[in-house]
């Protein structure tokens, strides 16, 4: 696992949060009829077909109309979007059952328990994979389609969420989501300093060292790599530091700008001087090939030449052999 994947595990192994993901972000009408306060994280490490151990991502179940309900958070955080995602869900979920069935955490004449699965997403491009599995399955003949697969995962694209609503409502997930989106120093101190509120409980000691962790290993470096941090313990001194060197990485930040700029700058003149350079050798071909074939330029055939692009420039090169007149060359009729 990455530092970003683990990170974010260890936060949503608290039930806080897990709650607030469901509360803030799953607009559902059967939430209401969960228990919140029941959330129990339940731990598994399934055998794929391939006999490769995996460790699962994050399982919690919650009571819901007196039996549980499963909750199955997959944490998606590669570059690429994974097209085949619902059939990874699909296999996760029937390993999840089987490990059930195993241990026999369901009375053999009882039904399998219902999963909510979860995919959470925070990557720079939008998510654009199929969430049903039938999606991903050819159009069947009549009859057949009663055995296709039904299988669909809730999909929570970071980047597409507006978690203002939530935020109001002092979400945990939300300020999460918002030190992700968050561009400035400032921004950050603003949601350090909501989260010293928000988890000021002594019993919230567990879940304020999970932010503090992320924000130390994977918030702070991304937005400044490179950059040398100090020793910060908690959340307190994460917000001091915000504000004591907000000036300092807003300059740097600028600075970091400004060179960016020059180098695309120079990139981008390099390209330009070399479009010239090949504009100019087009037409000081053309200027040699009429001038030997229909005699001196005239002055308003110089300015033709000098105000054409390259692409008309070509044409007329490759046209110079089947013109009999320089106006059948430049297409006079």
């Amino acid at each position: 696992m990455t530092q970003h994947d683990n990170s974010y595990k260890l936060l949503f192994s608290h039930p806080e949060m897990v709650r607030d993901l469901l509360s803030g972000f799953v607009n559902e009408p059967w939430l209401a009829e969960l228990d919140l306060t029941t959330l129990e994280k339940v731990n598994g490490s399934y055998v794929t077909d391939d006999l490769r151990d995996r460790e699962d991502d994050i399982i919690w179940r919650v009571s819901f109309k007196g039996r549980w309900l499963y909750l199955y958070i997959l944490l998606e955080f590669q570059s690429s979007i994974d097209a085949h995602m619902a059939v990874r869900i699909l296999t996760y979920l029937g390993l999840l059952y089987q490990d059930l069935i195993k241990q026999k955490s369901i009375p053999a004449d009882q039904k399998l328990p219902p999963i909510l699965p979860i995919v959470l997403y925070n990557g720079k491009a939008r998510w654009r994979a199929a969430t049903d599995i039938q999606q991903l399955i050819e159009d069947t003949p009549t009859g057949l389609s009663d055995y296709i697969p039904r299988m669909k995962y809730l999909l929570l694209d970071e980047g597409a969420i507006d978690e203002s609503g939530a935020w109001e409502l002092k979400n945990l997930v939300a300020a999460l989501f918002k030190l992700e989106k968050s561009g400035t120093p400032a921004g950050m101190e603003q949601v350090v300093s909501a989260l010293i509120d928000w988890l000021g409980a002594q019993e919230q000691i567990s879940l304020r060292r999970a932010f503090v962790i992320w924000i130390k290993r994977v918030l702070l470096p991304g937005r400044m790599p490179g950059v040398s941090l100090p020793d910060l313990g908690g959340l307190l001194e994460i917000k001091t530091m915000l504000a004591e060197t907000v000036v300092e990485w807003t300059e740097q930040w600028k600075q970091q700008g400004l060179q960016q700029g020059l180098q695309e700058g120079r990139q981008e003149g390099h390209q330009q001087g070399l479009q010239q350079g090949k504009l100019e050798g087009e037409i000081a071909v053309l200027e040699r090939l009429i001038t030997k074939r229909f005699g001196p330029l005239t002055a308003a055939t110089k300015v033709r030449l000098q105000n054409a692009n390259l692409e008309q420039l070509e044409i007329w090169s490759d046209r110079f052999l089947d013109s009999p007149t320089l106006a059948a060359l430049f297409d006079e009729h």
